[in-house]
Order: C-alpha cells, then structure tokens, then sequence
C-alpha cells in the first residue's frame, strides 16, 4: 500500500485511491539521458532518468541524506546526488559511495522506485507498486499512419484536475468561453447521449461551429465524441462535416489538490502539409480562454456529491463523470 507524501494537500483516503491509478507526469521527449528530470504527482515528488536499461521514475531523494537527486547529474549510466555524489542504476541501487569506493554498499541505499510507461509520447507513473499498463487509456489515432500526432507543451493551472476534465467535456459554454475561437451563435445544447463505460464515460455530442472560413461549413453537423478514461484523461474526436478527423486526447496530471499539468496531444487525418504552429497557437487559445475560468470556480474542488451544484439536461455527461468518480472510490469531499 502506497504512502502519502509529507505535506499531503488529499485526504488519505482519496490520495490512495488516486496513487493506484495511471497519470502523465512528463513528455518523453522532455526525458533524456543527458540529465535528470523532476516532476510531481499527487504531491508526491519525483525525479525520471534514463540509464543502458531503461526510463527510471523513483522518489526525488537520495537515500544517504535526503539532497533531490533531480539537483544532481548523470554519470557513466547512473545518476549521481549532487550532494555526496552517491549513484543510483536504472533499478535504483546504490552503484558507488565515493567517500568508501571499496567497501560494500548497504541494500538500504537504494531508491523508491515507481511503475512506469511511455506510451502516445508521454511518460505515466503509478505510485502503486502492484499497477497494470493494461489500465492505461486507449488513444487508437496515435498509432494510425494516417494521422499527424501534435504534441502541445503542457499547460499549468492553478486548479483541480477533476475541473479541468470536466470543463474539457462541457458542451455549454461554447458560446460563452470560445466565441472567438470556434463556438456557434446559439447557445442551445440539443439532446445528445451519455453512457458510463468499463473505464468512464462516453458522450455524443452533434452541433454547428463557428469562426469556419468556408459559410457553408457553420451550418452544417459537428459530431463530437467524448471518451473519458478515469479519472482524469478524455479522448474527443471531432469529425469535420466535409471528411476528417481532428483528436484531442487531454490527459490531466494532479500535481497536488489544486494544481494540474494539462498534456494535450492533437491528432488530425487532414491538412498535414499546413505549419503545425498553427494547430498549436488554436489550441493553446482555446485552452487559455477555458483556463480563466476554471481558475476562478469555488469551490476549487469537484463535489462528487450531487446534491452540491445544482444539474440541468445539457450538463450530463458532467453529472455521469461526477458518479463514476464516486464509484471509483472518492469520497464526498474529494480535492483533485
């Protein structure tokens, strides 16, 4: 069973629920082997390297005196403590104490070493010890030759992760977030279908957009598909009224209780000759423009109770997150 940090911002009984699961702490691109790299999940902080044997996500500390080993180097394959310059492999252990070159090294030096895989470029951790990749979300677009895979550089919000997933899903505030970005006149949601899934939900969703140069285009059926992986990444696919797909898979990091990294990964079957600057700057607007408002929601947590904020038809797929949250196993006061 997995600790809880020092200083912890959840309560217990949801940090234990949260560390089983699988979260993005860093992009794969961003971790080489020329130094380490520090990140943090759950509270929890952590340093990721690379050695001869693999990617390495261990505790950010060094286990003679407590120095973040993401202050130090690397060395001959092996990261080295700034501090005392003692130096871990890629299982963690203790390689050589350079004030005792010879002599034998005790098995308690040796670091917290965590699950984790790459997988859609992207580095995910689990602080339990006993977690299956298989658990990990699906991003089928990232594999298929046919689409141009966009890593935007991740976002940091001053808010829980659970809000920002589900301001992700909403599909009511168009008109209101994003009118300079891509939301239609009219701020009617029509009817659309939710259902809870093996590892979510997954919501359709069909309406017109606006700011397209082609007029024809804006009076015509967006068809927009939810998929939410618990607890904090969402696979939305746009399908484009004259053929394509655009795919937006934004997985939600919680840094700590109200501190989130948002990595993003665009995916599109069309314009692959146009500058990728371009999809990016898009992104990064309409990112920003829900950004100023999640940041100011009180309470900054996501009540999982039901009974906390008040529902109506068009916040469905919002209400059924909320509920897969509670059978997860968070708890009425969740933080993240």
């Amino acid at each position: 069973m997995p600790t809880p940090p020092r200083n912890c911002t959840f309560p217990v009984t949801d940090w234990a629920v949260l560390a089983a699961c699988w979260h993005p702490v860093a992009l794969s691109a961003g971790v080489t082997a020329d130094a380490p790299f520090a990140a943090r999940l759950l509270d929890q902080d952590l340093v990721l390297y690379r050695t001869p044997a693999g990617l390495t996500v261990a505790a950010d500390l060094c286990a003679h005196r407590g120095s973040p080993l993401s202050l130090g180097c690397m060395r001959d394959g092996a990261i080295a403590c700034a501090y005392h310059g003692y130096r871990y492999d890629g299982a963690g252990r203790c390689t050589l104490v350079p004030a005792h070159p010879r002599a034998p090294i005790p098995g308690k030096l040796a670091l917290k070493v965590f699950p984790a895989v790459e997988r859609f470029g992207l580095i995910w951790v689990s602080l339990d010890p006993a977690a299956k990749a298989e658990n990990l979300p699906a991003f089928p677009e990232h594999a298929d030759p046919a689409f141009q895979i966009v890593h935007l550089p991740p976002f940091d919000w001053a808010a829980s992760a659970g809000r920002q997933v589900e301001s992700f899903c909403d599909v009511a505030h168009f008109t209101f977030v994003h009118p300079t970005t891509f939301a239609a006149s009219d701020p009617a949601v029509p009817r659309y279908e939710v259902e809870a899934t093996p590892n979510g939900v997954r919501a359709d969703f069909a309406s017109r957009i606006g700011n397209v140069s082609d007029p024809a285009a804006a009076q015509q059926t967006w068809r927009r598909v939810y998929q939410l992986h618990l607890p904090f990444t969402a696979h939305l696919s746009i399908d484009f009224p004259a053929g394509g797909r655009l795919v937006v898979f934004n997985a939600a990091c919680p840094v700590s209780a109200r501190r989130t990294r948002v990595f993003a990964v665009a995916a599109r079957n069309f314009d692959r000759d146009q500058p990728v600057a371009d999809l990016i700057a898009f992104q990064q607007k309409v990112y920003a423009e829900d950004q100023r408002i999640v940041e100011r929601q009180n309470p900054e947590d996501l009540p999982i109770d039901l009974s906390e904020e008040v529902h109506v038809k068009a916040d469905r797929t919002s209400v059924e997150y909320r509920r897969q949250l509670g059978r997860l196993g968070l708890g009425r006061d969740f933080t993240a």
